[in-house]
């Protein structure tokens, strides 16, 4: 926890890139896609998502998550937000580079853009990262700097976009205390301890990652 800010959160690790955070009876879920858990946005006050693709995001589990609590809203780019927003109205919210909101006692800024280049044949799409409560942010698919200090970083560790120097250099530019793994579910058990060793004896802050369910204080 970041002295300077404190910030009382309990973050629980789903899988591939959704994390849940509580906070005062309150959960806000970034990222419920199709690699994730079929339940994983129910139970949500606020949804967050970081762009269109569908291991980020799941319109069927975001309607679920929308339909179980009525008072339940999202945040997220344009793309997505046209998939949901006349089904929901007044209850999705469409969210760019540099807009702030607070949300079920939540503060989120947004950071980024674009997604990163999977190969430069392929047109890029938008992507947004999230900084919740001014101490962890979760950047989608993207090396996003935001310009605020990070406390926690979810880290995407392994996708078809980058490769393991990039994500040690993002978690040294980043500089948080420490960096939690996401971006996982392509990982093989057999390749973890490597990126274990390597992005936590190179990337210059606390590196550890959760199993899916597994939740830790912030």
């Amino acid at each position: 926890m970041n002295a300077a800010n404190p910030v009382h959160l309990t973050l629980t690790k789903k899988t591939h890139s959704c994390i849940r955070l509580e906070k005062d009876g309150r959960t806000l879920v970034i990222d419920p896609g199709g690699f994730s858990e079929q339940d994983a946005a129910l139970g949500a006050d606020v949804m967050l998502v970081t762009h269109e693709h569908a291991d980020h995001f799941d319109e069927g589990r975001l309607r679920a998550g929308l339909e179980a609590n009525p008072a339940a809203e999202i945040w997220t780019l344009r793309s997505v937000a046209e998939q949901l927003s006349a089904a929901f109205p007044g209850r999705v919210h469409t969210v760019g580079h540099g807009d702030t909101f607070t949300a079920a006692g939540f503060d989120v800024q947004v950071h980024g853009e674009l997604h990163a280049v999977i190969h430069p044949d392929i047109p890029r799409i938008t992507n947004v990262g999230f900084l919740v409560d001014g101490s962890l942010f979760h950047p989608g698919d993207a090396l996003t700097l935001p310009d605020h200090p990070v406390d926690t970083l979810m880290l995407p560790v392994m996708a078809p976009w980058n490769k393991i120097s990039e994500v040690i250099d993002y978690v040294r530019e980043v500089k948080p205390r420490r960096a939690i793994d996401i971006h996982d579910a392509l990982l093989t058990d057999l390749a973890r301890p490597i990126y274990d060793q390597q992005i936590g004896s190179l990337g210059g802050a606390d590196h550890g990652r959760l199993t899916p369910g597994e939740s830790t204080g912030l």
